[in-house]
């Protein structure tokens, strides 16, 4: 391999000499080697707009030579248009705060701009990583402000894969409407409910979770690009702050705004704290249902089978013909692996220090990485399961129909009592609740009809009463 030398405050240092990355990328990739994993897309997207919308400000405020200004602006439109993507080689897990992947993306910028210019890279005689592209910045102020940016882009796909199951599961709250089945509490009989009924709840639990989703992108929009340093915006224009703020407005379409606070905004990581909070909240609800989906669809003979999972894949490497919730276990999986990354992100928020967290490479990585695996799963989960459960009918109504709470219904009519007793005499012959009401002629046919009627049964009132 051919090198080129590079001069930095240490010394010289060898750089692949068709790299666009400089020397302090070439630092941190030989120091760093410690996971083989490089930064998300969204994140290399997020700093190098980031970096687009200072440039653009701080040409339009006479700060920047505008051929200077004009040149990073068109090699960002090139990283972001998919140029130069392998150019950032730096590992997620690298120095404390994120100066390795600011200079690495500062490098790629002003080669480029360098090369666009004329010049040759890596000799920066026309435009330098520290003076240009990171002109009034600091790792500091961009960093936080690139990882709220990347999380906040993630979060529209996560928007869409959470809609997307929502309403899958509400489509299958109407298909499911009309089945009666024997809801169980304490995983023991209970009074009857409608399996769709259930599926309905699923739903509303989904499209609660993104709620607290939604509160965690507004606190993401709020940015603490300006601070410089240490949030005094120390060699920063007075007008620069707000203007990367509406370039950033206008190269995305989201309502980012500027912090009051820019000591505050660098000193804290709590969007990040919030996103947590909404994907812990969220993956919560969702194992709970994932699980469901598990006892509801166990058998096919020796469990409760009253819904049938799409087989996806054999289910055993031994045992011909078993089929596995494949698709409800790899959520949970991947369930329980996001709710690591937010613990990851609770223990690097916490560990800040006066004006600065150094954490925020961890806590990058476990956002870009939880909100990945989760879209992803997401949208898997609904097109291969969700959308194909199909319903037993017919054993839902036997459940139904042999627990011994659908004598609950007749406590109106024929009292608490007497229904006990009934009770007794199902469970020890082993008949339904409605034979044994009509072997003991406690009722009539239409009253005992409407008494146990599944709209009845399953609203609000006193069954058998209009």
């Amino acid at each position: 391999m051919e090198f080129r030398v590079e001069k930095d405050s240490l010394g010289d240092v060898q750089v692949p000499a068709d790299a666009y990355w400089g020397s302090q990328a070439e630092r941190s990739r030989k120091l760093f080697r410690i996971s083989g994993l490089r930064e998300h897309p969204k994140m290399i997207d997020a700093y190098v707009l980031l970096k687009k919308a200072a440039a653009q400000a701080n040409t339009d405020l006479g700060l920047l030579d505008p051929n200077v200004g004009r040149a990073i602006i068109q090699a960002a439109d090139e990283v972001l248009g998919g140029r130069l993507r392998d150019q950032f080689p730096v590992d997620v897990f690298h120095m404390g705060a994120g100066t390795s992947l600011n200079m690495n993306v500062n490098e790629v910028l002003a080669n480029r701009a360098e090369e666009i210019l004329g010049g040759v890279k890596g000799e920066y005689r026309i435009v330098n990583p520290n003076d240009h592209p990171n002109y009034g910045q600091s790792t500091n102020d961009t960093f936080p402000t690139a990882m709220r940016i990347m999380a906040r882009l993630m979060l529209e796909d996560l928007f869409h894969a959470v809609d997307g199951l929502a309403e899958a599961l509400s489509q299958k709250g109407r298909e499911f409407d009309g089945i009666l089945k024997s809801a169980r509490t304490h995983l023991q009989d209970a009074v009857p409910i409608r399996l769709g009924q259930e599926f309905a709840a699923y739903a509303a639990s989904v499209r609660k979770g993104r709620r607290w989703l939604e509160y965690a992108a507004s606190e993401l929009e709020e940015l603490g690009i300006g601070g410089s340093a240490a949030g005094t915006g120390l060699n920063t224009h007075p007008a620069y702050a707000q203007k990367v703020v509406d370039h950033l407005i206008s190269y995305t379409g989201l309502r980012f705004r500027h912090s009051p606070d820019m000591r505050e905004a660098m000193q804290s990581n709590l969007p990040l704290e919030a996103l947590a909070s909404g994907l812990r909240i969220l993956c919560l609800e969702l194992t709970r249902i994932s699980n469901d989906l598990r006892l509801l669809t166990s058998g096919p003979l020796t469990g409760l089978a009253e819904i049938v999972l799409p087989p996806v894949q054999p289910g055993s490497s031994i045992m011909p013909g078993k089929v596995n919730p494949s698709m409800a276990e790899n959520l949970n999986i991947v369930l329980f692996q996001v709710l690591g990354q937010c613990q990851t992100i609770d223990y690097c928020v916490q560990a800040g220090q006066l004006e600065l967290n150094v954490m925020m490479p961890g806590m990058a990585f476990a956002a870009q990485f939880a909100l990945q695996i989760l879209t992803n799963t997401l949208e898997t989960f609904t097109a291969n399961c969700v959308t194909g459960i199909v319903a037993n009918e017919e054993t839902c109504r036997h459940y139904a129909e042999t627990s011994p709470s659908l004598a609950t219904a007749l406590n109106p009519h024929i009292g608490y009592k007497q229904a006990a007793e009934v009770v007794k005499t199902a469970l020890k012959e082993k008949k339904s609740i409605p034979q044994v009401v009509r072997e003991k002629g406690l009722l009539d046919e239409a009253t005992l009809s409407k008494a146990l009627d599944p709209a009845l049964l399953t609203e609000p009132g006193i069954p058998g009463k209009s």
